[in-house]
């Protein structure tokens, strides 16, 4: 039996510490989203323009190939990704402050309250 998955129910994460994506991606399974996981804002990019809409980002800043600034500064020019919330997880509190990040629809402080983190994603998921 399959039960097909709302756009609601989905949830990208980028993160580029692998232990970090498979707590969390774990975790949000287990609460029923489906999760698309990457770890940089590139290969996270390319999946939003084929057509990928999650009800919401979880973004880390701090990655390699395209960090979360300038993951935020390219979603910010595309008018088809654009509208998709974006909630940045940082273990640096300053980076908040940053014009592209206070944007952002929400921060998480590392390490990540779990149940911060699923009332966060909760909120745009029932949106």
């Amino acid at each position: 039996m399959s039960t097909e998955i709302t756009p609601c129910g989905r949830v990208m994460l980028v993160e580029d510490d692998a232990d970090i994506r498979a707590m969390v991606g774990m975790l949000l399974e287990l609460e029923g989203y489906q999760v698309v996981s990457t770890s940089n804002g590139g290969d996270a990019l390319k999946i939003l323009r084929d057509g990928e809409r999650p009800c919401v980002i979880l973004l880390d800043l701090m990655m390699p190939v395209m960090n979360g600034w300038q993951f935020l500064a390219e979603q910010a020019q595309d008018p088809a990704i654009a509208p998709i919330p974006v909630v940045v997880m940082s273990g640096d509190g300053r980076g908040r402050e940053k014009p592209a990040v206070a944007r952002a629809a929400g921060f998480l402080k590392k390490p990540i309250d779990l149940q911060t983190l699923l009332n966060t994603v909760q909120r745009f998921a029932r949106a």
